[in-house]
C-alpha cells in the first residue's frame, strides 16, 4: 500500500477514506490517513500506510536546501539536533509550475532575508507595524472588507494588460511576518488563478497588476493561512506582508499538449497539493487538487495517441492510482459515497490487487447493500492481505448484516492458504441453546416430592 496526503481511511457509517500519502496516507494511497472505508480501530493497519504516504509526501515537499550531515558521525548528537532546528523549513512551499524546457533546473525558494528587491526597499517593508498598515489612506482595498490591501511602488507597462481568471502568471515575490522573518521567496512562481496553487491573497493580487509591476501586499490571515497557520514557520492567525512583481502571463497551455514527462511533474505537485488540504482537513478543497491531477495525469495526447514511452506510462500509472486512492478517501469524508466506489473501482482497473482499493470497495458496497458482491471483494483483499484485523472486522460486521442482525453465524478467521474460494466452512452455525425444562430441575423436583412423601409415611405411623 501507498501514503501521501498523505494517501489514505476510515468508514463508520457508509463513511470515510484515506489519502494515499497524505494524508495520514493526504489520504492517496500514498499518504490519504485513514483506513479506506471503517473505523479507526477496524481498519488500523491500512489506515497506518496511508499516513505513510502522507509524510512522505510533506517529507518531498521540503525545500531542497536544507543540508543534512553525510555522516551521522561527523556531529554530536547535541550539535546535529542543533542543527536541525536551526536548518528547519517549510513542510509545504507553495507549488511552483516550471516548463523545464524554459528552465533545465527547477528554482528552489530562497528563505534568506537578503531582498530580492533591493532597490525598492521602503519603510512600509522593514518597520511599519502591520496595524497601522491597514489603516493607512495611501493604500488600496482589494477587497470591500478590507482584508487586502496594496500598495503601488513601481508602475507597470503603461496600457497593459491585467491577468484574469485562468490564466498563467508567473511573479517574482517574497513574504514576511510582522517581526519581518522571511517565510516565503521565489524568484520565478508559476501558478494558475483559480486552480489553488496558491494562497487566495496572492491570487485576487496579480489580477489587479499590470505587467512588470511591483507593488507591497498586506494579507489578513483569513486570506492566507488562517486558523492552521503553515508549520513550522507562520503562526495561527498570522497576517503577512508581500512584496511582489507580476514578471508575465499568458493563457493556460493545453496539458495533452505538453510532454508527458511535464505532466507528470505537474501533476504530482497538483496531488502534492491535494494532501497538504488533506492534512489540514481541507477536504473540498483537496478533491479538487486531486481531480486536477488526474486531468494532468495521461499519456494520451490531443489527437488521440500514446505519447509516453513505458517507463513514463507506469509512472504515470502510478501516480493515478495515488491519487484515485486519496480523492476516493476524501469524496468519503465529504460522504460521497457513489463517487468514492466509482474512484476505487478505477483503481482497480490500473491495479488489480491494490488491497486498499478493495478493502474501500467491500466496504462500501457492504454499506450500500450490496452484500453478495461486497463479500466476493472482501475475500479477495483478505488472500492477499490474510493478517490485516481491518478486513476480518468488516467480514464479520457483513455475515451479521446477512443474518438481518441476527447472531446465526460468525466469521472465524483462518490462515489464507485454507480459505480459497469457499469461506463456507468458516461461517460457524450458532448453537442455540436447547429449548424446554432443564433434565435438573425435574430430577431435584423428583427428589423433593419422593422425600416429602417418605416423611409423610414417617408420621402418619407414628400416629
Amino acid at each position: 500500500m501507498e501514503t501521501e496526503p498523505c494517501e489514505e481511511f476510515d468508514p463508520a457509517k457508509p463513511t470515510k477514506p484515506e489519502v494515499e500519502e497524505a494524508i495520514t496516507e493526504p489520504a492517496d494511497g500514498d499518504t490519504h490517513t485513514e483506513l479506506p472505508c471503517g473505523s479507526a480501530e477496524e481498519g488500523q493497519e491500512l489506515h497506518g500506510e496511508e499516513q505513510a504516504e502522507a509524510e512522505s509526501c510533506a517529507g518531498e515537499s521540503q525545500s531542497s536546501d536544507i543540508r543534512k550531515p553525510s555522516d551521522p558521525e561527523e556531529c554530536g548528537d547535541t550539535a546535529c539536533k542543533e542543527q536541525r532546528k536551526l536548518q528547519k523549513t517549510n513542510n509545504w512551499k507553495t507549488v511552483r509550475f516550471q516548463e523545464p524546457s524554459m528552465d533545465d533546473d527547477v528554482l528552489e525558494i530562497d528563505s534568506s532575508a537578503e531582498s530580492l528587491f533591493p532597490e525598492y526597499v521602503t519603510e512600509e517593508w522593514t518597520s511599519s507595524t502591520f496595524e497601522e498598515l491597514f489603516g493607512e489612506d495611501d493604500w488600496l482595498d482589494i477587497t470591500e472588507d478590507r482584508l487586502l490591501r496594496k500598495k503601488l511602488v513601481k508602475s507597470g507597462a503603461p496600457d497593459a494588460l491585467i491577468p484574469v481568471w485562468g490564466q498563467e502568471v508567473s511573479v517574482k515575490m517574497q513574504c514576511v511576518l510582522e517581526d519581518r522573518t522571511v517565510v516565503e521567496k521565489d524568484t520565478k512562481l508559476v501558478f494558475v488563478i483559480g486552480e489553488g496553487d496558491v494562497n487566495q491573497a496572492l491570487e485576487e493580487c496579480v489580477m489587479s497588476m499590470q505587467k512588470r509591476e511591483i507593488t507591497l501586499l498586506l494579507a489578513d490571515s483569513q486570506c492566507a493561512y488562517g486558523l492552521l497557520g503553515r508549520e513550522p514557520d507562520i503562526p495561527a492567525w498570522a497576517p503577512l506582508l508581500y512584496q511582489l512583481q507580476l514578471l508575465d502571463f499568458r493563457e493556460k497551455l493545453d496539458p495533452l499538449t505538453l510532454p508527458v514527462a511535464d505532466r507528470i511533474r505537474i501533476g504530482n505537485q497538483k496531488r502534492e497539493r491535494g494532501n497538504f488540504h488533506f492534512q489540514r482537513e481541507e477536504y473540498s478543497m483537496a478533491a479538487r487538487a486531486y481531480s486536477m491531477a488526474l486531468d494532468v495525469l495521461t499519456t494520451r495526447s490531443r489527437d488521440g495517441g500514446n505519447g509516453g514511452v513505458k517507463t513514463e506510462e507506469e509512472e504515470v500509472r502510478d501516480y493515478r492510482v495515488k491519487c484515485l486512492n486519496n480523492l476516493a478517501t476524501v469524496q468519503i469524508k465529504l460522504e460521497q459515497y457513489q463517487e468514492a466506489l466509482s474512484s476505487s473501482r478505477e483503481v482497480l482497473t490500473l491495479e488489480t490487487n491494490n488491497v486498499k482499493s478493495l478493502f474501500r470497495v467491500g466496504k462500501l458496497l457492504s454499506d450500500m447493500g450490496e452484500y453478495k458482491e461486497a463479500m466476493e471483494v472482501l475475500k479477495r483483499a483478505l488472500k492477499l492481505e490474510p493478517t490485516t484485523k481491518a478486513i476480518h472486522a468488516e467480514l464479520s460486521k457483513l455475515v451479521r448484516r446477512q443474518s438481518g442482525g441476527k447472531d446465526t453465524q460468525e466469521w472465524i478467521s483462518k490462515p489464507a492458504a485454507m480459505l480459497g474460494d469457499n469461506i463456507t466452512p468458516f461461517l460457524i452455525p450458532y448453537k442455540k441453546k436447547p429449548s424446554g425444562i432443564s433434565w435438573k430441575f425435574i430430577l431435584g423436583s423428583l427428589v423433593v416430592a419422593l422425600g416429602s412423601l417418605v416423611t409423610s409415611l414417617i408420621l402418619t405411623a407414628r400416629n
